[in-house]
Formats: structure tokens, sequence, C-alpha cells
């Protein structure tokens, strides 16, 4: 019996850092979620971390080489786009989206690290994180349409109960908000039902936007058992989750433990 929730999908969330900083390794892990029923895969976008030592890989070689290896599900590519040239994220992207078939969501954020700013001579002030955000998404758009890109679904990701990153996302295709203690533990119902709903109200009635229904995609993540899946994630479901991410990095184990989580499968094919 499928006991999945109605019009939700399945992503694995990997990390581009430590033990999953191997491009190789992504792909691995990506070609089995591909074949043991998930939707999606998510990869994090880092130049630096903060552990030192640890090797860091490229989330746009390794989405690139996804898309060569997979031929069904979609990759969530977070993008830091204002330590970012805007015009090099879209060649970028527009090639990986043409790679993989059109299977390309990019995930815009402002980044969670001064240090990726500072150490580069960037500015790492919020606010002027936020306006060049906002600044490279409408060029990173207007790009895209110069060059004939057929359209990328862009997302926004904001650390709730800030508003600025969710209300950004009201102008594109979804939003991932982020919450605090989020390793550590599956973020109340309540508290998501909040940052859905304020994304869900500032978009009704803006028929503009290129959702096919209207409605932004809204992706949670978080952590799950395969035998309680379906049960722990319909309640995000029913508050308006469309997208749910399986975060597995090395809070929950090495790379063999996520693997193990992927063999096991999202709700959708979990008997």
């Amino acid at each position: 019996m499928d006991l999945s929730p109605m019009g939700v999908k399945y992503a694995i969330g990997l990390p581009t850092v430590g033990d999953f900083g191997d491009v190789r390794g992504l792909v691995d892990l990506a070609v089995s979620a591909e074949r043991h029923g998930w939707d999606g895969v998510h990869l994090w976008d880092h130049v630096l971390y903060h552990e030192p030592g640890w090797p860091v890989t490229s989330s746009t070689v390794a989405a690139a080489a996804i898309a060569a290896a997979t031929g069904r599900i979609r990759i969530i590519l977070t993008v830091v786009l204002p330590r970012r040239q805007v015009q090099e994220v879209a060649q970028d992207t527009a090639a990986i989206d043409a790679l993989s078939g059109r299977r390309l969501t990019v995930l815009t954020t402002i980044g969670s690290m001064d240090r990726e700013y500072t150490e580069f001579g960037l500015d790492p002030d919020m606010r002027a994180r936020g306006r060049a955000l906002d600044e490279r998404l409408d060029r990173l758009t207007e790009l895209w349409a110069r060059w004939g890109v057929p359209r990328v679904p862009v997302w926004c990701g904001g650390r709730w109960p800030h508003r600025a990153g969710l209300r950004r996302a009201a102008r594109f295709d979804g939003a991932m908000p982020t919450f605090d203690q989020q390793r550590t533990r599956n973020v109340a119902v309540d508290e998501f039902a909040e940052a859905t709903s304020f994304v869900r109200t500032l978009t009704a009635g803006q028929p503009d936007i290129a959702r096919g229904n209207g409605q932004p995609d809204i992706a949670l993540e978080g952590a799950t058992e395969a035998a309680s899946a379906a049960a722990q994630i319909a309640p995000y479901a029913a508050a308006g989750m469309t997208w749910w991410i399986e975060a597995l990095g090395w809070w929950r184990g090495d790379r063999t433990a996520a693997a193990s989580r992927i063999l096991q499968g999202p709700p959708a094919v979990t008997r």
C-alpha cells in the first residue's frame, strides 16, 4: 500500500563538504537515488566551510556530472548568488539545464557564512547581500531570456521568521524556508505552516507567476526513518509542503549511512 502524501515529491539533500565533498561520491548517491524512486537531489553551495581541512567541492560541477549520469531526477542547485558573477551563473545553469533535459531548479540564497565573503574581498553585510541578490536575480532571468534559454525554475531560500527571503520567493517559483536547529530536530509543523502561509498569501492573485497552477513550490528539509517517513511527512504536506528534502550529512553519519537511507527509498516507494 502506498502511504505517501498526495502531490509531494522527495529529494535527497547532499552537502558538498567534508565526507561529501567529492563529485564522484555525490554522483553515485544521486544515481542510486534515481534508481530507488527519489524525485530529486538537492546540492549545497560553498567555497569554504567551518571545519579546517575539510574538502569543499564545486556544486556546479557536481550538478553537471549528475545531469549527465541521470535521466529523471530533478537537480535542485543552491546558488549563493551575491558572491557569484551573474553572467557565469546564467551560462552555467543554462548549460546544466540543457544537459539534464530541463531538470534543473535553481535555489538562490544569500549564504550562511560571512567568511565566504570577507576572505574574497566581498561585503558580508546582510543588507548589501540582499540588495545584490535582488539585482542579480533580475539580471539572471534577463540573461536567460536574451539567450533564448527555456525558463529555469527559481526558488528562494530564507531563514524563518525573517521575512525578506521568503518575500523574495513570491516573485518566483518556490521557496525553501529554513529554521533554527534544523539539523537536530524536524521543525514544528505549526512553525512551518506559518512560513508557508506567508509565502502563499503573497503569491495569491499573481497570475503572471509561471507555475502552471499559480501556486509556489514549498520545500522543507528534515530527517526521517523509512518505516515512519510517511507519517512524519504527512502533517507538513497538509500544511502546504510540496517537496520533502531528506537531509543527509555527517550529522547523520558518513556517505555509507547516506547511501543506506537512499536505498530504503522515499514514502512513495515504501511498502
